[in-house]
């Protein structure tokens, strides 16, 4: 595989989207949102209620675009506007991400409803983001491109993160009073350079129109449609055993990501430690996933998942016994290692298992399995606060996920690449 062969405009576009919106999935979702949430929104509030809170606004941030995801798909496909609906949502993440900047001070209300608001963009415009994977690159490299977009995501994101901790640790260099407005100020440069980096995708990324006939309202063909890809999803097994293993591990994995920062918070450990391992995470991220794109590229992206959810399963084991910030930069190296291969391979294989006809009808329905995994994971975090106090309970409750999700793996047949 020739690089130069590979990656060209439309690829390379395609992949700075992912550098555009991990801003919001690494300062704001993973970082400086749950910080901001139990020390400044939710000031005075318990540990287990800001735990409660956060796991609550984002399983319904997710449930939300669960139900949303299918139809927008399938209105999108029937009328080749894939693009349009990833920028509209887009958008709606970046301003409402700004917006978040002007919360005051206790108003935890407003903070989570403009951060359902911002994740429904953020999560929406994947729908769409992901289905144009099969536009700007030919199958056999789906493997590698989808390793791509994680691997500038989780570079860009860290870059962008860098400079918000200098913000918030010398803010006077930025021209601010305190660490508390340089953090408001960080919400809205994540949304500025989300916007920012939209752009190379609107311009240069294509989009393959099929044609798809409407009979009476758009809404009402689109739940037909909804019922056609479910009938359709049914007929192809291996689509059906992949869907129901990722349901479980990508629960795991989105649980880690979204509750690290809150569960060393309930440690004890300090915000620069915690903002700090989350840089660390996302640096490690970048050439970790960029390796793990060659080795699905050369050995089938199983194997790389295989990989990815061993080192899962051990992390969540070794850090129940976990009881200083020094273990906690291990397990966020580690973490990082392999985070993004666990997202790009699971895209670049359900690419390879899916129909190539109708790319944003099952990349929809695929995106609706996200979120009810993205529900699953943080409702049963939910559910663990009102039973304990414990924050280590966290890591009992993901651990069996990824053990589940690697078994049904395994039932998965072929995932190589098909010619085209």
């Amino acid at each position: 595989m020739k690089l130069r062969e590979v990656i060209d405009r439309k690829v390379a576009a395609w992949a700075v989207y992912d550098w555009a919106n991990s801003a919001f999935a690494l300062s704001i979702m993973a970082v400086l949102y749950p910080l901001f949430l139990g020390s400044y929104w939710s000031a005075g509030a318990s540990g287990a209620v800001v735990t409660a809170r956060l796991a609550w606004i984002t399983a319904a941030a997710n449930f939300l675009v669960a139900v949303m995801a299918p139809i927008l798909g399938t209105i999108a496909d029937a009328g080749g506007y894939r693009k349009r609906f990833l920028v509209i949502f887009a958008v709606v993440g970046a301003a409402m991400t700004g917006f978040l900047g002007f919360v005051p001070e206790g108003n935890w209300p407003w903070a989570l409803g403009l951060y359902v608001l911002a994740s429904f963009g953020f999560y929406s415009s994947t729908v769409f983001y992901d289905s144009l994977l099969v536009d700007v690159t030919k199958p056999r490299y789906f493997d590698f491109v989808s390793a791509l977009g994680f691997a500038l995501g989780y570079l860009g994101g860290a870059i962008l993160l860098a400079i918000h901790v200098w913000m918030i640790t010398s803010p006077a260099t930025f021209g601010l009073e305190s660490g508390t407005e340089a953090i408001r100020a960080a919400f809205i440069t994540v949304g500025f350079w989300w916007a920012l980096f939209l752009a190379p995708l609107i311009k240069w990324v294509p989009e393959h129109k099929r044609e798809l006939v409407v009979v009476g309202s758009v809404l009402r063909a689109a739940y037909r449609e909804l019922r056609s890809t479910i009938l359709k999803v049914g007929q192809y097994r291996n689509v059906v055993v992949f869907l129901f293993a990722y349901l479980l591990y990508v629960a795991g994995v989105f649980t880690v990501i979204s509750m690290a920062v809150n569960y060393g918070q309930r440690l004890g450990f300090s915000a620069n430690d915690l903002v700090i391992a989350l840089m660390i995470t996302n640096f490690a991220g970048f050439p970790a996933t960029f390796a793990f794109g060659f080795i699905g590229h050369r050995y089938g992206p199983k194997t790389g998942l295989y990989i990815a959810l061993a080192v899962y399963i051990a992390v969540s084991s070794f850090a129940v016994f976990m009881t200083n910030v020094a273990q906690y930069y291990v397990m966020a190296i580690v973490v990082g290692c392999v985070q993004g291969a666990a997202q790009g391979l699971s895209r670049s294989l359900y690419a390879k298992l899916i129909p190539s006809d109708a790319p944003g009808e099952f990349f929809g329905f695929y995106n609706l399995v996200t979120k009810v995994a993205h529900v699953l994971g943080p409702a049963l975090v939910g559910v663990a606060t009102l039973m304990s106090d414990e924050p280590k309970i966290v890591l009992l409750v993901v651990l069996p996920l990824f053990v589940l999700g690697g078994l049904m793996l395994g039932r998965v047949s072929g995932g190589t690449y098909r010619e085209g």
